[in-house]
């Protein structure tokens, strides 16, 4: 079995956020802010290229087990992919008063901030926080 590749990791939050294209940089402060806010945990590095909040384990049925962030995100080339681990099918009336933003199952995509309404954004993430930590208690 293939061992995950995206690991909590000791790597500089800053320094990778400094590396980010100067455009998308004011967007992640704003969602570090938010994300520390929520979840009170510290900005981590999970793989190269996320920013992670909080964790919780997960095992498949298989038995297979890993860690992943409760919440976090990614400053990707053509979005801003926030991670909302919950999923968005309980969401419904956030995502439509959210604004310009597209899903997979737990990722959010968005362009830029000034797309959506922050505090849905906010409730969102405390929903999904509060969600993941009762289905996962530490």
């Amino acid at each position: 079995m293939a061992e995950l590749k995206t690991k909590l990791n000791d790597a500089s939050v800053e320094t990778f956020l400094a590396s980010v294209d100067e455009s998308r940089r004011q967007d992640c402060a704003a969602v570090v802010a938010l994300m520390q806010k929520i979840t009170k945990s510290p900005p981590k590095m999970w793989g190269s290229a996320i920013i992670g909040f909080g964790s919780y384990t997960y095992q498949y049925e298989s038995g297979r087990e890993g860690d992943w962030p409760l919440v976090g995100f990614s400053p990707r080339k053509q979005n801003l992919t926030l991670y909302i681990m919950a999923g968005f099918a309980e969401y419904e009336d956030l995502m439509a008063a959210l604004g310009k933003h597209k899903t997979g199952k737990s990722c959010l995509y968005i362009k830029q901030l000034n797309d959506i309404d922050m505090k849905i954004l906010e409730k969102l993430i405390k929903a999904s926080v509060k969600y993941m930590k009762a289905k996962y208690p530490a």
